[in-house]
């Protein structure tokens, strides 16, 4: 019988890693510790772009000890939780320590398979094709922002931004600002505005989040994810719910009443808990106002869910982001509905092996420890699947 595996390719192709962040740096380095060649291709003219251009306020929720990646820790100087200064210094040595192979100003707009049937081919910016054994899809989680199609938006005059443009208070010093979504950004973003001298924060909830200490004794949030992450949903809905009441108090009063869905349920559905960064306390206080979802625009007034009309100085919209991965791998039939991959981690999808994808989740065990563990899962996979046609490193 004739065999129908595809034809291995030149061994002479290196695993191209599409994206400079954490995760393809941590993909790149457990390549390389296996003596394949790993080339990370990132778009910006530096690595940890999207860290960067992070607001100014942003610390990890995640620990020092569980946020680094695979081969080097975090300095302890760091502190328990890092700053986004620090994190983006990290990324940096990160690269230069393990003298990874990155290559930036370099955009990929397409991947599909090689033309010789082994390996993929890339299409990359300044009319570049570049032919791998593997590639390693790593463009991260926040990549576009989303921003609701709301009615009239074209009629507001105040300023208008997306979250991810956001860096600091002191622009907002005096003005009249309302924040929408209360995600943990949103709800930083809050905070920090409050505590920047602007003359009124309101947080635009269309759906009231769980809340969580970011430690509580002593004890990491994280710990428990990392915990409970492989438990039955339900009973850890019901583990959490004792704890919620016990370490976080009841703010209905003003807005933000106890979710009625379980916590890992609504982690399950992709909304992760909002870790208190002084939410609690600004709430509490009156620093920020809790108002209702916004429905629309109308006479340069934003319209809410229970009709009050308000006209803040500035509207952030912390409405999140999407994948943005239709056009570098749609064709492939590799998304689900909502346009992520449909595997993750070691597995490449049954129609597309030798394609791996990383940092498409945002598990509550943490981000950067997932990514972490996804690296050492796609080397472990290439070498056992791709390593024929991958370029070897010199002795």
């Amino acid at each position: 019988m004739a065999d129908s595996s595809p034809p291995a390719p030149p061994a002479d192709r290196p695993v191209y890693v599409v994206g400079g962040g954490p995760g393809g740096l941590a993909v790149a380095y457990a390549l390389r510790a296996r003596g394949l060649r790993a080339v990370v291709l990132e778009r910006s003219d530096q690595v940890g772009a999207s860290w960067r251009r992070h607001y100014d306020r942003l610390r990890l929720h995640t620990t020092r000890r569980l946020s680094a990646l695979p081969g080097l820790p975090m300095p302890r100087r760091f502190g328990r939780w890092p700053s986004r200064d620090d994190v983006v210094r990290y990324l940096e040595k990160y690269a230069e320590h393990h003298r990874l192979e990155v290559v930036t100003g370099v955009e990929v707009h397409r991947v599909e398979r090689a033309p010789d049937g082994a390996g993929w081919l890339l299409h990359a910016s300044g009319g570049r094709e570049l032919t791998g054994a593997a590639v390693v899809v790593a463009t991260g989680y926040n990549h576009t922002p989303r921003l609701p199609r709301w009615p009239g938006r074209d009629t507001y005059t105040g300023e208008f931004l997306h979250a991810g443009a956001y860096r600091a208070a002191g622009p907002y010093a005096g003005r009249d600002v309302l924040v929408v979504g209360v995600g943990n950004t949103g709800a930083e973003i809050a905070v920090d505005l409050a505590d920047g001298g602007a003359s009124r924060v309101r947080l635009s909830v269309r759906t009231a989040p769980h809340l969580l200490r970011r430690s509580t004794a002593g004890w990491p949030a994280q710990y428990t994810g990392v915990l409970v992450r492989r438990l039955p949903v339900a009973l850890v809905d019901r583990l959490a719910r004792p704890v919620a009441r016990l370490s976080v108090p009841d703010l209905s009063a003003h807005g933000l009443p106890r979710p009625g869905t379980g916590l890992y349920s609504r982690v399950r559905q992709g909304s992760i808990p909002v870790q208190d960064a002084g939410l609690i306390d600004a709430v509490r206080g009156g620093r920020v106002e809790v108002v209702a979802a916004v429905d629309g625009f109308e006479d340069g007034r934003v319209v809410l869910a229970d009709g009050e009309r308000v006209a803040p100085d500035a509207v952030i919209a912390a409405t999140g982001y999407v994948r943005g991965l239709e056009n570098l791998v749609g064709h492939l039939d590799v998304l689900d509905a909502s346009g992520r991959p449909v595997v993750r981690g070691g597995r490449s999808p049954k129609n597309a092996p030798g394609l791996y994808f990383t940092g498409f989740t945002n598990p509550i065990s943490g981000m950067l420890r997932e990514l972490a563990r996804d690296a050492a899962r796609i080397a472990k996979a290439v070498a056992r699947r791709d390593a024929d046609g991958v370029s070897r490193l010199p002795g």
